[in-house]
């Protein structure tokens, strides 16, 4: 594949100067960056005026999950803008009632009714909001190395630095520490004693909470940004016990980990689990129209027969967005999309980074499954010591700047947080494309593999 335009400079720098002027960047400063001016994407690839073509191992922010511009989703949108663009939530719409349909057949257990947002962090927003008025209760318990938006009960149950500056500690947010066995709080060894250990740290925690007290649990299935540590087993398995046993709505964020990018329709499927409440946005459409939600129990969505629930946006189920979900679902479906992810992540990429890992000193871990994986990046394989400190930035993240810049010069653009680098593609990526994005990692990595002690 081939950019689809001539390189023009002189236009690149024009987007760029305008952006410059007016665009108020997120999670930036906004006198240090320097966006890239992009003309054009096509599948797993990007490029800018320069001709410069990359592979985006980021997926977007983790949504493109069938990649960029899908001709079939495409027209989708561009039928559905002709037939009906817009109109208010309080109505039935035909595409806005197949879009819930769509999803409910496909979320697990009894998850089925929708509630539409716009995007992840309205959902969490809803689905907090929900639980609370369900039990009666205040406090949520999510926790640390968590992201769940940028909103404002979100970003207070974030549990990375993101929630720093924002920390206003929303009523009633509780933090605590879930399993990461790589660099375990609770000293475990195997992935029993984490399991065992992380919940009953979880069960310590609603005691001096006060059971009584507590709305929800809310976890990422398998967080995302904050390093894609899949959950040991029996864990999920073990807050859903906790969770009944103190009468707490259990919610799982699928914002990042939904609609295949795990090999599966939802990461829950591997771990057997059914929440009470579950958030999706993202890979819903592949980002191509903003489009988010929450599924809802049938005991919860019960709640609210009789009484209103006090909640609404105004694009909720936007046509254009159902539209596109409708058709990303359906191409989803016949292109065995989920299928094909899981079988990259066991035969291709799971392979292949760990071949990576046994090669370069720098990579302490590898972590995954699906299209969904991380490289935990250290100075000293022995010690485990991070390649980067913990939030670092400046001078500090030397080294993770090393490695990003050397990644872009072979043509991949990666996901780079902290002291890691996620390999997270479009989940239809080809073998052919994949295997590009590993050699470009491979020469990447003697880079980083120079910070090593």
């Amino acid at each position: 594949m081939t950019p689809h335009v001539e390189p023009d400079p002189q236009a690149g720098a024009a987007v760029k100067a305008a952006d410059r002027a007016h665009v108020f960047h997120s999670w930036s400063a906004q006198g240090l960056i320097d966006p890239l001016a992009v003309a054009g994407a096509e599948g797993s690839y990007f490029w800018d005026y320069d001709g410069n073509r990359y592979l985006d191992f980021t997926s977007g922010l983790v949504y493109t999950n069938i990649g960029y511009q899908h001709p079939k989703v495409v027209a989708a949108i561009q039928e559905q803008a002709a037939k009906l663009t817009t109109f208010a939530p309080a109505f039935a719409i035909d595409v806005r009632s197949e879009a819930a349909r769509l999803i409910a057949e496909r979320t697990p257990g009894d998850l089925d009714k929708i509630f539409f947002t716009n995007g992840g962090a309205e959902a969490v927003e809803n689905a907090v909001r929900m639980a609370r008025l369900h039990t009666g209760r205040t406090k949520v318990l999510s926790a640390y190395r968590s992201y769940h938006g940028a909103t404002s009960t979100a970003i207070n149950l974030t549990g990375d630095p993101r929630r720093w500056p924002s920390d206003t500690a929303s009523a009633g947010v509780v933090h605590f520490w879930a399993p990461f066995l790589y660099r375990s709080p609770f000293y475990a060894t195997t992935e029993a004693e984490e399991s065992a250990r992380a919940l009953q740290h979880l069960e310590d925690t609603i005691a001096f909470e006060g059971p009584a007290t507590i709305a929800a649990i809310i976890l990422e299935t398998v967080p995302g940004t904050a390093g894609i540590m899949t959950p040991p087993p029996g864990y999920l398995a073990g807050v859903r016990e906790i969770c009944d046993k103190y009468g707490i709505v259990f919610v799982l964020d699928e914002v990042m980990a939904g609609f295949g990018r795990t090999g599966k329709w939802f990461a829950a499927e591997h771990f057997d689990v059914v929440p009470d409440l579950m958030t999706f946005a993202k890979g819903v459409n592949s980002g191509y129209v903003p489009l988010g939600g929450v599924a809802i129990s049938a005991e919860i969505a019960a709640t609210f027969d009789k009484r209103p629930y006090p909640g609404g946006l105004t694009y909720s189920g936007h046509p254009l967005a159902c539209a596109a979900a409708v058709a990303t679902i359906d191409v989803m479906a016949e292109e065995k999309v989920v299928e094909h992810a899981a079988h990259i992540g066991e035969t291709v990429l799971g392979p292949g980074l760990r071949e990576l890992a046994e090669r370069h000193p720098s990579v302490g871990e590898v972590r995954g499954m699906g299209v969904f994986w991380a490289l935990d990046l250290v100075k000293n394989k022995e010690t485990r010591e991070p390649l980067v400190p913990y939030n670092a930035a400046g001078e500090a993240n030397a080294p993770m700047a090393a490695f990003a810049a050397a990644a872009k010069k072979n043509g991949l653009w990666p996901f780079v947080n902290m002291n890691r680098t996620h390999a997270v593609p479009a989940c239809n990526v080809t073998e052919a494309e994949a295997k590009e994005g590993l050699a470009a990692l491979d020469a990447a990595l003697s880079v980083a593999d120079e910070h090593t002690v």
